[in-house]
């Protein structure tokens, strides 16, 4: 996962993508669904009760009927009802495959409820695989019946799009484009961009993938933050983030590609085409990205693919590392995952992604595209971090960690010279 800085042309978007961590996979998620309640039966526990009227709930999602999405809310409840009734609107555009909720757990008190669950969703078309958020929930019970009377975020979740306003879908050949607060033109714009993502990066990873991409386009920045659950601040430079689950276990939860307008709008056509290949490289290689894969090469490839067909020279795509190299500064090692913090020095950030990009580089260089796809297949196949690399040196390049990491050093040497 990652994100695009937008501050210095297309040139410099391999310094400013930082991996959103995993726990982030869930926060893409539903706000409100609904369903009428009905009468708690005369055997059975509390648990079975609630998880019967949120089956319903969520039946009336995908039924798009809102009587029951309503009924399903505590009748004195009316901010929440006004709240349910206007994300029930925001999501009719929005085509659900899927919709339910699995409980995590439930405390009753007398006639009171709080509940955990996840709620999970799927987009036709797009999502082999559910997506999911957390959500807390506060039920009643009156009168033999159980009603919703909050449901927020639960621990981990964040804002969600439909929360934020109208849902507006544009469908690109190999697109979804999820806006809210925005102009219909923009939002084909950037289908058509990532209509050519698609195919590039399908030439340069030839595992299986979905093939196709969900975009959402929030209102602004602090929209965009919202949706990530984080400081606003962090995201100014920012134009696109990744966020989805790293793989290794066999089922890849579904992908988002989350577009900061603000930041996206100040680049060039060729500068938007980097950005969203590069994420959707992500989306790609999502399944073979796991806890082993360092942040230096899963970066550093999603930049080799986005920039091997621009035809930019090393000097422009890695200005800083440039810089350093000719202040005789050169970097010794491969960054850690520490130097692809946001929140840390730009310039540390900016010649990690360019470091983790000249690797990729080199090992298809110096080998091939294939043996660089076989390298990251074996790096993230790895049961951990430790010795991930040395493995895939010595088996996929035939060499050690420590010989890679040297000639990666000369190899800076004469591409920034």
């Amino acid at each position: 996962m990652a994100g695009e800085r937008a501050d210095e042309g297309p040139e410099r978007h391999g310094l400013r993508r930082r991996a959103v961590l995993p726990a982030l996979a869930a926060l893409l998620l539903p706000a409100a669904a609904c369903t009428a309640p009905a009468p708690a039966p005369a055997a059975g526990t509390a648990t079975d009760a609630i998880r019967r009227l949120l089956d319903r709930r969520a039946a009336a999602v995908l039924d798009r009927d809102e009587a029951a999405c309503l009924a399903v809310l505590d009748p004195r409840a009316d901010a929440l009802r006004a709240t349910v009734r206007a994300e029930f609107a925001n999501l009719a555009e929005l085509p659900l495959r899927s919709w339910s909720y699995h409980l995590t757990d439930v405390r009753r008190t007398g006639a009171r409820a709080t509940v955990r669950a996840e709620l999970r969703y799927r987009i036709t078309g797009y999502d082999t695989a559910p997506v999911a958020t957390p959500r807390a929930l506060t039920l009643a019970e009156r009168d033999g019946r159980w009603y919703v009377t909050g449901d927020k975020a639960g621990a981990g979740g964040a804002e969600q799009l439909w929360q934020q306003g109208r849902v507006r879908a544009v469908t690109g050949a190999r697109s979804l484009v999820l806006g809210v607060g925005q102009d219909e033109r923009l939002l084909r714009r950037i289908a058509a961009t990532a209509d050519r993502a698609v195919p590039a990066v399908d030439g340069a990873w030839p595992d299986s993938w979905a093939r196709r991409v969900v975009l959402l386009v929030p209102a602004s920045r602090r929209a965009m933050a919202a949706l990530l659950g984080a400081a606003e601040d962090g995201y100014r430079s920012i134009a696109a983030v990744t966020t989805g689950e790293t793989g290794g276990t066999g089922a890849t939860p579904a992908d988002r590609i989350i577009v900061n307008p603000d930041a996206y709008g100040e680049l060039s056509d060729l500068g938007q085409g980097v950005v969203l290949t590069h994420e959707t490289t992500h989306v790609a290689t999502r399944a073979a990205t796991t806890p082993a894969t360092p942040t230096w090469l899963s970066e550093g490839f999603a930049d080799h693919v986005a920039y091997r067909s621009t035809g930019l020279t090393a000097a422009r795509i890695a200005p800083e590392l440039r810089r350093a190299v000719r202040r005789d500064e050169a970097p010794a090692a491969l960054p850690p995952d520490t130097d692809f913090a946001f929140s840390g020095d730009a310039d540390r950030l900016a010649r990690a992604y360019e470091s983790g990009w000249l690797a990729c580089e080199l090992i298809a260089d110096r080998w091939d595209e294939r043996t660089l796809t076989a390298f990251y297949r074996t790096v993230g196949a790895h049961p951990g971090r430790a010795g991930a690399v040395a493995r895939a040196a010595r088996d996929v390049l035939g060499t050690t960690e420590a010989e890679f990491t040297a000639r990666w050093r000369d190899y800076v040497r004469k591409r920034l010279a």
